[in-house]
């Protein structure tokens, strides 16, 4: 074998690196990709109770942003004991304002529901498009909220599992009908109906960045309740 040849073989087998430097390495970025895949959801669980804990320090005057939006914070009903009825009138909200919150068993907090769906009203609760019917009225009332934040739990939803919904005028009690999933360019579920329903939804998780896919749940209604004196008298 000439000098040149034994030469040439000399670097290639320098160029490599034993394996045991390499192994470590490999073990450590395995680790570290299972780490961040198991943190995933504490750190959910963490973003939701800090938003609530910033939605609670709003909770005060309505407040204007920089692009004009007004957002109103109201303090919802909990309990009410005046007269009631199985029907009645809904209070339409104005854009911005805090009409409701939802209740569920799987959700870690009471979520915050605002008329309206501007991106600063999702960084505090979930939001139904003017689009759709108010909540307690005939029709498809549509809300949805981040899947990282209020909605994390949304798909842990199973079909019989019930929604409450409290608002100022009455307290709605649904059950789920049906699990979605569809694109974010449909509006197969948003789109007004003739039925009574509920359409819960969110973006569909991804670990490796946003999804163009939805999912979601459909409720129908359970029990209705309005109150006869809607600014809490009674109570």
């Amino acid at each position: 074998m000439s000098e040149e040849k034994k030469s040439e073989k000399s670097e290639k087998v320098g160029s490599r690196l034993p394996l045991y430097l390499v192994t470590p390495f490999l073990v450590f970025s395995l680790c570290l990709g299972v780490l961040l895949v198991v943190m995933i959801k504490p750190y959910d669980k963490l973003k939701v109770y800090l938003n609530v804990a910033f939605m609670d320090n709003l909770k005060s005057d309505p407040l204007e942003d920089n692009t004009g939006l007004v957002i109103k914070n109201n303090e919802i009903l909990e309990e009410y004991s005046g007269e009631t009825s199985d029907t009645g009138e809904v209070m339409h909200p104005s854009f911005g304002e805090q009409f409701a919150i939802i209740s569920s068993d799987v959700f870690e907090v009471d979520v915050p529901v605002y008329w309206g769906s501007e991106a600063e009203l999702l960084e505090l609760g979930a939001c139904q498009p003017s689009g759709s019917v108010v909540v307690g009225s005939e029709g498809n009332a549509v809300i949805s909220a981040h899947v990282d934040t209020f909605f994390a739990n949304l798909t842990d939803l199973q079909v019989g599992d019930s929604v409450q919904i409290k608002t100022n005028y009455g307290k709605f009690d649904y059950k789920v009908s049906e699990l979605i999933e569809f694109k974010s360019t449909s509006n197969k579920y948003l789109k007004p109906t003739d039925d009574t329903r509920l359409t819960l939804y969110t973006c569909k998780k991804d670990v490796l960045g946003g999804s163009d896919m939805r999912v979601g749940v459909i409720c129908t209604p359970e029990k209705s309740v309005f109150y006869k004196t809607q600014d809490g008298g009674g109570q």
